[in-house]
Formats: C-alpha cells, sequence, structure tokens
C-alpha cells in the first residue's frame, strides 16, 4: 500500500512526496482509513512507528476544507518538546493547504506567551498543546475551543503518569460533545481505558507492536558492579570513534553531570541535559544534537519520550529503567524509520528484578555482554524474578575493583557488530 491509496488530497500526497513519505508504516495504514471514516480511537503503537502522522494527515484532510479562522482540531501532548515537534510536522504536512497550526507550551518568557496569544486572537486551525499551559488560555477567555470537531491526546500514557487526568477531563469539558476523538499511546495500562471511557464515544482498538523494540535494534546488557559503570561508558563510547550521535540515559540530574564531567576528562565531546537546564538552552542543544554538531548527549527521561530524533546510532541505559515500558522508549530513540541502531543496558545488582519485568514485556532475553577484563571482574549475580530484599545499595570494597575476574576475548562483540 502507498499513501496514494489511502483517499487523501493531492496537496497533502504533494508535501508527503515532498518529505520523502513513501510507503505508510503499520498504525498509518490501519487508522488513517478509520479516522476518515470518522471513528474514534484508542490506538496503541511503539515509539517511533509513524503514530503522528498517523492522526495528523486525516485530520489535515478534513480541516482543509473548513471554514478559516477557527479552530477545528486540539492535540494534547504531555511535553513542550512534544508540542513544538508535532506543531513543525503539521507545517511541513499543510505545505501546499492553506491549514495554520500553533502550539502551546510552558517553560518559556513573556514572549513565547505574547506570540501564542498573537496566534490565537488571529485564528488557527489546528491547536497543539500541553494541559496546564492550555487550561491557562481557556481561564484567561483566549483559547476558544467551542468550534473543535477532532481531539487527540498523544502520548497518553505518559500524560496519565505525570498526573494529567483531571486536567484532560477539564479540557475536554469546553469541547463539543460531537466530535471525533483519537487517543494514541505507546502503552496500553487498564487507567487509559477508564480514560477512553469518559472521553470516547464507541472506540475502535488498535495495536500495533505493543512494547516491543523495533527490529533494527541490537540490544545488550552489562551486569557489572556500580563502581563499574563509569569505566564501562567511557569504554562503550571510546570504543565508538567514529559514531556521530549517542544517547546516555540516567536516572538522575547528579549523574548526568558526573558522566559529562568523566567524559570531558577523556577529551570526548560530550554535553548533559535534564530539568536544571532553562528551556533556550535545551533546545539549542536538542539542535545541535539533531544537526550532529553534539555527538553525545546525556540525558534524564525528559527525553525519552516525544523527541524525533533521527539517526541516533547508540542508545546507553546508565540505569535501568524503574518502569519496563520506559526501557522501550528510550531505546525507541534508535533505529527509527527502518534504520539499525545499537542500545546497550548496565545493570547492577539491585536492577536485577526490574530488568527481568523488562525482558518479560518483550518477550525476549536480552544478551549479557561478559565484563572486560581491564573493567574489573564480572559479578556473579544473575537476572531474577526476585525483588532484592536488602534496603541499602549495594556496593563493594575498591580494593576489589580489578581486572582478575572472568571475562572473555570477545567481551565487545555484542555491541561491535555494527
Amino acid at each position: 500500500m502507498t499513501f496514494n491509496d489511502l483517499g487523501l488530497q493531492d496537496n497533502i500526497l504533494d508535501a508527503l512526496y515532498d518529505m520523502n513519505f513513501d510507503k505508510p508504516t503499520e498504525i498509518q495504514e490501519k487508522t488513517i482509513p478509520l479516522i476518515l471514516q470518522g471513528k474514534d480511537l484508542i490506538a496503541c503503537a511503539q515509539t517511533g512507528t509513524g503514530k503522528t502522522a498517523a492522526y495528523i494527515l486525516p485530520i489535515l484532510e478534513k480541516v482543509s476544507s473548513m471554514e478559516t479562522g477557527k479552530t477545528h482540531a486540539l492535540v494534547v501532548v504531555p511535553t513542550r518538546e512534544l508540542a513544538i515537534q508535532i506543531d513543525q510536522q503539521i507545517q511541513g504536512f499543510a505545505y501546499y493547504t492553506q491549514t495554520t497550526s500553533c502550539s502551546l507550551y510552558g517553560g518559556g518568557d513573556g514572549k513565547d506567551w505574547n506570540a501564542q496569544c498573537h496566534a490565537l486572537e488571529k485564528g488557527v486551525d489546528i491547536i497543539v498543546a500541553t494541559p496546564g499551559k492550555l487550561i491557562s488560555f481557556l481561564d484567561n477567555d483566549i483559547a476558544k475551543l467551542e468550534n473543535v470537531s477532532f481531539a487527540v491526546l498523544d502520548e497518553a500514557d505518559r500524560m496519565l503518569d505525570i498526573g494529567f487526568y483531571e486536567d484532560i477531563l477539564r479540557i475536554f469539558s469546553h469541547i463539543p460533545e460531537k466530535r471525533q476523538t483519537l487517543m494514541f499511546s505507546a502503552t496500553m495500562p487498564q487507567k487509559i481505558k477508564q480514560l477512553a471511557q469518559k472521553t470516547l464515544h464507541n472506540p475502535i482498538e488498535i495495536s500495533t507492536s505493543i512494547s516491543k523494540p523495533a527490529e533494527g535494534v541490537i540490544q545488550g546488557a552489562y551486569l557489572c558492579y556500580n563502581e563499574q559503570k563509569i569505566p564501562l561508558i567511557q569504554k562503550l563510547v571510546l570504543d565508538k570513534p567514529d559514531c556521530k550521535s549517542i544517547l546516555i540515559f540516567t536516572a538522575t540530574k547528579k549523574n548526568v553531570s558526573q558522566i559529562v564531567r568523566v567524559l570531558r576528562r577523556k577529551n570526548i565531546n560530550a554535553y548533559g541535559i535534564s530539568s536544571d537546564l532553562e528551556q533556550k538552552d535545551r533546545e539549542e542543544l536538542l539542535l545541535k544534537f539533531r544537526a550532529k554538531q553534539v555527538p553525545i548527549l546525556v540525558a534524564t527521561d525528559v527525553l525519552s519520550r516525544g523527541i524525533d530524533i533521527k539517526d541516533i546510532e547508540v542508545v546507553i541505559n546508565f540505569d535501568v529503567p524503574g518502569d519496563a515500558e520506559d526501557y522501550v522508549h528510550r531505546v525507541g530513540r534508535t533505529a527509527r524509520a527502518n534504520a539499525t541502531g545499537v542500545a546497550i543496558t548496565l545493570i547492577n545488582e539491585e536492577d536485577t528484578y526490574k530488568f527481568y519485568q523488562i525482558e518479560k514485556l518483550i518477550e525476549s532475553e536480552i544478551f549479557k555482554i561478559p565484563i572486560p577484563p581491564e573493567i574489573g571482574e564480572t559479578p556473579t549475580f544473575k537476572i531474577t524474578d526476585q525483588k532484592k530484599k536488602q534496603s541499602r545499595p549495594f556496593r563493594r570494597n575498591k580494593r576489589d575493583y580489578t581486572s582478575k575476574g572472568r571475562s572473555s576475548s570477545n567481551h565487545n562483540s555484542g555491541y561491535n557488530k555494527r
């Protein structure tokens, strides 16, 4: 099937051609015809499978023929970064139409508020907004949603994780009951279905590859002690001097600073990004990372979802994600759009149960790469379905940090397959 077979107008097809979109992905192929038919949907697909185009293209098809100067479609998303990204995609898809859009988000300065107010007062066809900022515009009687015919909840599971349930219901109270509502999510917990009961009408459920890393991801993991993680990170990065895009995830802002500091001591050009950065600086750093001007980015979970950065070659989990689904989202930063990539996870003894949950979710055992001999001894603990009972972090005597442990001559074979 091609996009020509989906019933989209020529103006949209021309834009897709210019953007090198050829064949629809599975989620696009399954959802676009149903959306064009006016059906409510709950669609579940993994990160990087084209969910945004799956709902934007049919909405553009309908909105482009509606009265201008009024808001006909609303897309609600969890983060500022995702709002900006989707708005940019809309502008690309709508290039040959008269459809307008704007994104509403917080975290900026007064200039952002003024620009967004101006766009709303002028009138836009599609609004992409974070819940908190949209409510601010509604409370100030600036955003007008009485003409909305299409409502989308994107990354719905993440919005509920953050705590936007009541905000979403409040927003939907401003939208006409007679509307088409679409819910897109990477996972489908029970609370998503509870929200769907209150916001959707007889929805059709579509699922594709739920919670599975893309086929192009070469996955590997190291069982290691805490003090071996930094040396491992150094070795993994130094062993890939030609990599132009490496993304390292960690659980805390403190770890971000430590990893960046250690890598820079080795003359490795690494940068850190977390909520401590001003929004302007975060956006500038992301632009440089996209442009391959920044080869290594160390980040907290602020980047685990919703950022469309193509051609990331390696993703490293310095810490095992606390939620098994988050592993899929982190790993989903690489091997996008049928590309290939490498995903490496460092597992200490405290994280063995969490990693067991990940392997259970993705229904696959991830290859355990032996520790390189120069890093130290190989741990004896294993992935287990039992939570570790001790409450204190696992520590070893630094005198034991030697290279006399078990290893293998092909210790990094899983990583170097690329």
